[in-house]
């Protein structure tokens, strides 16, 4: 039975997401530690947030795939996302002076604190914000139902975010690559030769040109001097194809740094 890692404490909205997979869980308080614990071989799998529809990449999930750790994605897992004022039962909206939740979570319902002038905190997650409020009525979290059940709290106020059509996605990471299954994304990283006019649009053409779709680009600073970034692309297609092989040896002959984060099911 496979041991899978996830961002919690229980309650989170990547708990959530995990339990989809199985019920041999294992929480870690932040996502280096989940996925450190596949690296080692302590669990099987690692389930990490890697974007949201609203606030969009999730920056440290991205930056540890680039920079720490050689783990292959796996899978991927796409779930509604409701955000949700839990108190402590008997607390009013009157009484609330500050709200706690993950940044993403307070990004995502902006409007909503500032309507009723209550002042956000950070917190490592979701569910530590929930926990972390119990036994004092000035205060609330923004959380998924879950954490109601498990700290015997109540949600004031439901689907709270800034905009309903919002989804994260979570990615599943292993040691292991997936096979094929005949309808695959593979991820990759790469950074272009800084001093090379045109670098990005001629990788970006080997794509077009071999009519395969990408569904997702996006850009992070490096870490090595301002205006030098790592792209992360998505794109059609399962590494082991041969056109997919042939378009990132292409790839790796016009790119400074390339790397593959694996092909895997698209959800």
């Amino acid at each position: 039975m496979n041991l899978i890692s996830f961002l919690g404490p229980k309650g989170t909205f990547t708990h959530e997401a995990a339990e989809m997979l199985g019920d041999n869980l294992v929480p870690f308080c932040t996502i280096p530690a989940v996925l450190e614990s596949v690296a080692l071989g302590e669990c099987d799998l690692g389930v990490v947030p890697i974007e949201n529809s609203i606030e969009g990449p999730v920056g440290i999930t991205l930056d540890s795939l680039a920079h720490k750790f050689d783990l292959k994605i796996f899978g991927e897992i796409v779930i509604p996302i409701n955000q949700n004022l839990v108190v402590n039962k008997g607390s009013k909206i009157e009484d609330i002076e500050d709200v706690y939740s993950h940044e993403q979570a307070i990004a995502q319902c902006r409007e909503f604190i500032n309507k009723h002038n209550i002042q956000p905190h950070y917190s490592v997650s979701t569910a530590r914000a929930a926990k972390s409020i119990i036994g004092d009525s000035s205060k609330a979290a923004i959380a998924n139902s879950k954490t109601v059940e498990l700290y015997d709290l109540e949600i004031l106020e439901s689907n709270i975010q800034d905009i309903n059509n919002n989804e994260t996605r979570f990615i599943i990471v292993s040691n292991e690559d997936a096979r094929p299954t005949g309808n695959d994304k593979t991820s990759i990283i790469f950074s272009i030769y800084e001093d090379r006019p045109g670098s990005l649009y001629n990788i970006l053409g080997i794509f077009e040109k071999n009519n395969i779709n990408l569904t997702k680009i996006e850009s992070r600073p490096s870490k090595a001097g301002l205006g030098k970034y790592l792209f992360f692309v998505d794109f059609y297609g399962h590494k082991d194809e041969e056109l997919i092989k042939n378009i990132i040896d292409e790839i790796a002959d016009n790119s400074y740094f390339l790397k593959v984060l694996g092909s895997y099911p698209e959800f």
